[in-house]
C-alpha cells in the first residue's frame, strides 16, 4: 500500500507565474487541484526538476518523507534542483544555503552565527504518495484524488507505466481518453477494428466526484496479436470515472472474470505540454513480464498523441457551439460542461 503524507498544513502562496501560458483566471482555478508530478520510484535523494501549471518545482526524498517545493533559492534565484540533499535538508549549490523539510533556511555558511529571518524560506507544497505517483497541489484547497481500489487489492498486479509526454493540452488528451468513437479509426494497429465502428447508446451519470459512464460494446480490448482470445459476440463492459479536471479511470471487464484498471492521470505542465502518468492494475496474466504492458500502453497512447498534437484549436472549447457533436460524444459533452461549471473559461484550454 502506498504511503500518504501531507507536508504543509496551511496553503502556500504562489504568485501567478511570469510568462504563464494559462489565463490568470484559469490558472487560479486549476491551481487549487491535485496533480501527479512524478513516479514515486524515480524520486530519491537526488533533487528532481518538474513543472506544474508553468511553476518550476523540485521534488526529492529525505530519510523520512517526500518534499515538493518551488525550485528556487530565495537568496539569488538558483534552482534548488541543481543542489543536493543531506539528511533532512536540501543544499543550494550556489552559496550553500540549507532548507529543512518545512522550507525554513537553517544555515547560511557565509555567516554561520547570524540570526536567520523566518522570511528566508522556500515555498513547500502538500504531498500525497499514492498509486505509485507523487501528487501535489499549489494550494491544496480541493480534494480530487481519484479512487482506485484495485491498487490495494492483493488479487491484482499493480504496474506503473513510464510517463508519457504530449505536445498538446491536458483537456484534449483527457477528452481523447474518454472518447469511445475513435477506437475503430485511431487504434487500428493495436486493438481497433474499422469494421466495428458502431457506438451503442450509453448513459453518463453525474456523481459527487465528477462523472460515471458505463459503455457496453463488442469492441475487444485484446491486442491484435491476441485477437484469437476474444469469444464470439462477447460484450465488453468499460466503466469510466472522471475526477476533474484531468484524471480519469477506466475499468475494462474481460472474459472469464478478468479485469483491467487503467488510470489516466495528467500533469498539465503548461497549456501546450502534458505529462501523462498511467498506473495499471490487472487480475490476470500477473506472471507475464510488465514490459509487454509498457509496450502496448505506449503504442496505444502514441496513436492518441498524434491526434491530440494536431487538433485545432489546441484548447478544449467549453462553448459547445464551437464544435459539432454526435450522439457518441455524450461523455465529451458532459466533461466540457463539468469543466465549465468549475469556472474555467469558455474556450478553455488545457
Amino acid at each position: 500500500m502506498d504511503q500518504q503524507q501531507t507536508l504543509k498544513k496551511s496553503p502556500p502562496k504562489t504568485p501567478y507565474p511570469r510568462d504563464c501560458t494559462f489565463s490568470k483566471e484559469d490558472w487560479t482555478t486549476l491551481s487549487t487541484y491535485w496533480y501527479p508530478i512524478a513516479q514515486a520510484a524515480e524520486v530519491n535523494e537526488k533533487p528532481l526538476s518538474v513543472k506544474l501549471l508553468d511553476v518550476n518545482l523540485v521534488v526529492y526524498r529525505t530519510k523520512t518523507q517526500v518534499v515538493v517545493a518551488r525550485d528556487l533559492c530565495v537568496h539569488r534565484g538558483t534552482p534548488l534542483s541543481m543542489g543536493w540533499v543531506e539528511e533532512e535538508e536540501i543544499v543550494c549549490p550556489y552559496h550553500g544555503f540549507r532548507y529543512n523539510t518545512e522550507g525554513a533556511c537553517t544555515s547560511i555558511p557565509a555567516h554561520p552565527d547570524a540570526n536567520i529571518s523566518p522570511r528566508l524560506c522556500m515555498t513547500v507544497y502538500p504531498v500525497i504518495e499514492q498509486f505509485g505517483l507523487i501528487w501535489t497541489s499549489l494550494t491544496g484547497e480541493m480534494d480530487n484524488i481519484p479512487q482506485f481500489q484495485a491498487w490495494d487489492d492483493p488479487d491484482f498486479q499493480q504496474i506503473v507505466c513510464p510517463s508519457f509526454d504530449i505536445g498538446g493540452s491536458a483537456g484534449r488528451q483527457m477528452e481523447g481518453f474518454l472518447d469511445v468513437a475513435h477506437f475503430a479509426w485511431v487504434h487500428t494497429d493495436t486493438f481497433g477494428d474499422r469494421n466495428n465502428a458502431f457506438v451503442p447508446r450509453y448513459k453518463v451519470d453525474k456523481t459527487d466526484y465528477g462523472l460515471n459512464v458505463e459503455y457496453l460494446s463488442t469492441v475487444s480490448n485484446y491486442s491484435k496479436e491476441q485477437a484469437h482470445l476474444n469469444p464470439e459476440n462477447f460484450k465488453w463492459l468499460r466503466v469510466f470515472d472522471v475526477y476533474p479536471p484531468f484524471t480519469a479511470t477506466l475499468k475494462v471487464y474481460f472474459p472469464e472474470g478478468g479485469q483491467l484498471w487503467i488510470m489516466n492521470a495528467v500533469c498539465p505542465v503548461s497549456a501546450r505540454e502534458t505529462r501523462l502518468f498511467v498506473p495499471i492494475a490487472r487480475n490476470f496474466d500477473k506472471d507475464s513480464p510488465v514490459e509487454g504492458v509498457y509496450d502496448f500502453n505506449l503504442r496505444v497512447f502514441d496513436e492518441d498523441r498524434e491526434m491530440v498534437e494536431n487538433q485545432k484549436p489546441e484548447d478544449l472549447p467549453l462553448d459547445l457551439q464551437m464544435e459539432a457533436h454526435i450522439a457518441a460524444d455524450q461523455t465529451s459533452i458532459a466533461y466540457r460542461k463539468l469543466l465549465k461549471s468549475m469556472g474555467l473559461s469558455f474556450i478553455y484550454t488545457s
